[in-house]
């Protein structure tokens, strides 16, 4: 059951998309030192706040509470948060501003869509390849904000294998990026479809 009266507004999964916008002030005050200390605490802030963007959606279906004011909300948390983590990272060169501006365009450019197909009572609806897409960029984010090199033990041997997080947090960004700009084109595509139809 689908609803948007104002006494649904504050429901569980909602008031859970407001808390993790609620994060982003402390997010980005921990991104502020390149330290690895402050680098661990606002990877584990933003791997927590991204497990609530799982969360909040699984509640609403679940409970069924899913509201007007939840599916606005809700991707606005979603791309505020990683282009807060993003941007944030730039001054200590841990990802190229390129790839920010490419993340950040698209997410524009396809809010600006969403919101003239809406006025238009036309709901265009997220692919998988968006829903890749935030997987890889979050993955993305939290290996290049721990940045450091990590030495991890395996096995009953103890092998120690050291790990540059940084790398992998550059490879998962690659395919964020590639997927950025794969569904951006994939949603015109459809969007000009319906608009055209």
């Amino acid at each position: 059951m689908t609803t948007s009266q104002p006494s649904q507004i504050l429901n569980l999964p909602n008031i859970l998309t407001m808390t993790r916008i609620a994060t982003i002030p402390l997010l980005a005050a921990l991104l502020m030192s390149p330290t690895r200390s402050a680098g661990f605490w606002a990877a584990a802030l933003f791997a927590v706040a991204s497990i609530t963007d799982w969360l909040d959606g699984y509640l609403a279906r679940r409970m069924g509470i899913v509201t007007t004011f939840g599916k606005f909300l809700d991707p606005i948390a979603d791309k505020l948060i990683v282009m807060a983590a993003l941007i944030m990272i730039l001054p200590f060169d841990r990802v190229p501003a390129w790839m920010v501006l490419v993340i950040l365009g698209r997410e524009i450019i396809i809010t600006g869509l969403r919101g003239i197909a809406s006025t238009e009572g036309i709901v265009i609806q997220a692919s998988n390849l968006g829903k890749y897409k935030t997987i890889f960029q979050i993955v993305a984010i939290i290996g290049l904000v721990l940045h450091y090199n990590y030495n991890w033990f395996f096995g009953v041997s103890h092998t120690l294998l050291t790990v540059n997080m940084h790398n992998v947090g550059m490879f998962f960004l690659w395919i964020a990026t590639v997927l950025t700009i794969w569904s951006g084109v994939d949603y015109l595509i459809r969007f000009i479809k319906v608009i055209v139809r």
